[in-house]
C-alpha cells in the first residue's frame, strides 16, 4: 500500500476554485498553482508554523 501525500487545501481566490498543493521532495515547503490560471504558490514548512491545513491564496 502507498503512503499518502500530504497536502494543503486552498482556495484560489483568483479564479474562485479550490485546489490542493502538495510537499515538495526536499520537505520544505508545499507547492502548486491554481487548477485555473496556473498561478503559483509556495508555503514553507518551518519552526514556530500552523496546524492549518486549509488557506486562502489571493
Amino acid at each position: 500500500m502507498s503512503e499518502k501525500k500530504q497536502f494543503l487545501g486552498v482556495m484560489f481566490e483568483c479564479c474562485h476554485v479550490y485546489g490542493r498543493i502538495y510537499k515538495n521532495k526536499e520537505g520544505t515547503a508545499y507547492v502548486g498553482k491554481c487548477p485555473k490560471c496556473l498561478k503559483q504558490v509556495s508555503v514553507r514548512i518551518g519552526k514556530g508554523g500552523t496546524d492549518n491545513r486549509f488557506f486562502k491564496a489571493y
